[in-house]
């Protein structure tokens, strides 16, 4: 029942004692070297040891995102969306995002207005959810139902039915 667990480590340094950019390891006994589970992989990925030269940019893939993240050049860009067209709109962003100071003000400005948005209904329907419990606690105490019961059918309190019980 165990899903597969993936981590990507993305290292702007050297971590490794290899030249390798990509090292992939999973987990297995020491001396024998047999596989505990294939549910657990962790990869390591090394843009300073990533030259420009590890694999053709035609190739596309992995390659592409790492020099895209590495800085490559502006002028190489072209070449890495021809074959990788999800990245255009990455890099697309990190353009609109490099933009004057007024730009990324009024792209926060926007973000911020988005999740104040969110959190505003979320508050307005937990509220509403508050007021549908307290309202069907009303009903139940005018219908003799013990507080305790009351608790557990609407999510209250027994100090917040108490309160609903006194005039």
């Amino acid at each position: 029942m165990l899903k597969k667990c993936v981590t990507i480590n993305i290292l702007n340094y050297s971590f490794l004692p290899n030249n390798q950019y990509h090292n992939v390891f999973h987990l297995r006994e020491d001396r024998s070297g047999i596989p505990l589970v294939d549910d657990m992989e962790l990869h390591f990925l090394e843009l300073p040891k990533l030259d420009d030269h590890a694999a053709p940019v035609e190739s596309g893939g992995l390659v592409n995102w790492l020099l895209f993240l590495k800085g490559v050049d502006k002028s190489n860009w072209e070449v890495l969306t021809m074959n990788e067209p999800v990245l255009k709109k990455a890099m697309d962003t990190l353009e609109f995002l490099s933009q004057d100071a007024e730009a990324r003000r009024l792209y926060e400005d926007r973000q911020k207005y988005l999740h104040d948005e969110a959190s505003m209904i979320e508050g307005a329907l937990a509220e509403g959810e508050k007021r549908k419990a307290v309202q069907m606690a009303l009903e139940l105490l005018k219908l003799g139902v013990d507080p305790a019961i009351i608790v557990k059918a609407s999510g209250l309190s027994e100090a917040e039915i108490i309160a609903l019980k006194k005039p």
